[in-house]
């Protein structure tokens, strides 16, 4: 047989084996998802991370891991994205290898100096909102801007719900993960510096409203 033949023969063989591989790892897949459920992106601390050391994007990514787990073994409140975490702190030391929960991180600390420079009229007040999802991933920085509030509601039997910008240039304090943490709409805790009205404006939109959105003031 010459070298080209041999060549030839070893190639066949080579992509046969890999054929035979990708089918005996998908049949594994199919029987994992079958009996543990379908597989979810979970984050995993993969190095270990400072209590009350905000998160910065880079860091991030060095220290989570993004792996596929089944979703029976996910625990309530797991990150789906290391980005999820960016711009908030471990409220304790992260055991290497373990799950990231929403639980387990805050905004960082010495943000009541801020709160009290608020002034007379405005006081702290967390409300959840949407489409939060840019301004967690910038991080601190963004609790250091102003936001509008926008509320959509819900349609009625006459008409679409319309939208409307309930509070427009508020101070955002702190922002993270809602209780439940990161949903796939994008859920957030959003602490705004707001006048008594702004805030019984607000309160009242989460009870009736569709969503309510941050957006950058300016």
């Amino acid at each position: 047989m010459s070298r080209r033949l041999r060549a030839a023969a070893f190639f066949a063989l080579a992509m046969l084996a890999a054929g035979v591989a990708a089918l005996l790892a998908n049949g594994y897949g199919a029987r994992v998802s079958a009996e543990y459920g379908p597989l979810r992106p979970v984050v995993v601390v993969a190095r270990g991370l400072r209590p009350d050391r905000p998160l910065g994007p880079e860091e991030a990514i060095a220290a989570l891991e993004l792996r596929r787990v089944p979703a029976r073994f996910i625990p309530p409140g797991a990150l789906s994205s290391p980005r999820d975490a960016v711009g908030l702190a471990p409220a304790a030391p992260l055991p290497v290898g373990s799950y990231l929960l929403a639980s387990q991180l805050r905004p960082p600390r010495g943000r009541a100096p801020a709160a009290r420079r608020l002034g007379a009229r405005r006081r702290p007040v967390e409300i959840s909102v949407s489409g939060a999802g840019a301004l967690l991933l910038t991080g601190p920085a963004a609790e250091r801007t102003t936001v509008d509030v926008v509320v959509t509601a819900e349609p009625t039997a006459t008409g679409p719900g319309r939208t409307y910008v309930a509070a427009a240039g508020v101070p955002l304090l702190a922002l993270g993960p809602g209780a439940d943490g990161p949903g796939p709409g994008g859920m957030a805790a959003a602490t705004l510096g707001l006048t008594r009205g702004q805030a019984l404006r607000l309160i009242a939109a989460e009870s009736f409203a569709r969503k309510l959105t941050l957006l950058p003031a300016g």
